[in-house]
């Protein structure tokens, strides 16, 4: 499986960025652009997102090895990764530790969540449209008001409404995120053995939130013993988007 790639930057140490569910490389293109000045950047399309394939179902240690094949031992990668790019880039590094230098992990902890039926009113609304009706984006967002009442979101989502000739498609996968959603997320913890990564491991936590608790913190030190966390205010799931300039200097500071 070929990922989807975007590239900024010709010099410096490599950062990588892995997005979350519905997503897609590009949403990181302000932080990439930001850090091309010092680092080389790549931006990847997450198996079943983007313009990257995905294979008939979602599995995160498929997923976390494909995204390894883009890393080389001679050139180790500072990785970030948000919600379920965040779980994607955790286990590239506790099954690849050799070609992580650092890693960033986005507002998401290496355990089970079972609070996903907000994910799964967005899949609903979004199949629920009828693409070969629709006219124009507006008349998307308009149908969307309902399952997606978040205007922000919604915007979010609609990134992944593309032209096809005279019509419409997704581009997300919805058909196998719909079914996989409990695996989505789910957390591997048995394909893993005794793993762990040792390498420095920085915790990007939005205020609001509810992805990053105390009570996940065992969980999180026993496999990044090397892990420090913080906490940005005014913040809740999607950090990166609601802080940017909190979250770029954190982020800045790190990798650098």
């Amino acid at each position: 499986m070929s990922l989807h790639t975007t590239s900024y930057g010709e010099s410096g140490s490599q950062v990588v960025f892995c997005h979350g569910l519905f997503g897609q490389g590009r949403n990181w293109t302000q932080a990439g652009k930001a850090l091309a000045e010092d680092h080389r950047v790549l931006l990847v399309d997450m198996p079943h997102h983007g313009r990257s394939p995905g294979g008939s179902h979602f599995d995160y240690v498929e997923a976390a090895d494909t995204v390894a094949e883009l890393f080389s031992t001679d050139d180790p990668v500072a990785l970030v990764g948000h919600s379920m790019g965040g779980k994607i880039a955790m286990l590239v590094a506790l099954r690849h530790p050799e070609l992580v230098s650092r890693l960033c992990v986005v507002d998401v902890s290496p355990v089970r969540y079972t609070h996903t039926d907000e994910f799964r009113r967005y899949i609903d609304g979004m199949q629920a449209l009828d693409l070969g009706a629709l006219a124009s984006r507006g008349d998307a967002e308009a149908a969307l008001v309902e399952a997606v009442p978040n205007p922000t979101v919604r915007s979010f989502l609609l990134q992944n409404l593309r032209r096809e000739g005279d019509g419409w498609r997704w581009q997300v996968d919805l058909d196998v995120i719909d079914r996989d959603l409990p695996v989505i997320g789910d957390w591997p913890a048995d394909r893993l053995g005794d793993a762990s990564y040792d390498g420095p491991v920085l915790w990007v936590a939005g205020e609001t939130s509810h992805y990053v608790k105390p009570e996940y913190a065992e969980e999180m030190d026993r496999l990044f013993p090397r892990n420090r966390r913080v906490t940005v205010k005014g913040a809740g799931h999607w950090v990166h988007s609601e802080q940017p300039e909190v979250f770029l200097e954190v982020l800045r500071r790190f990798v650098d």
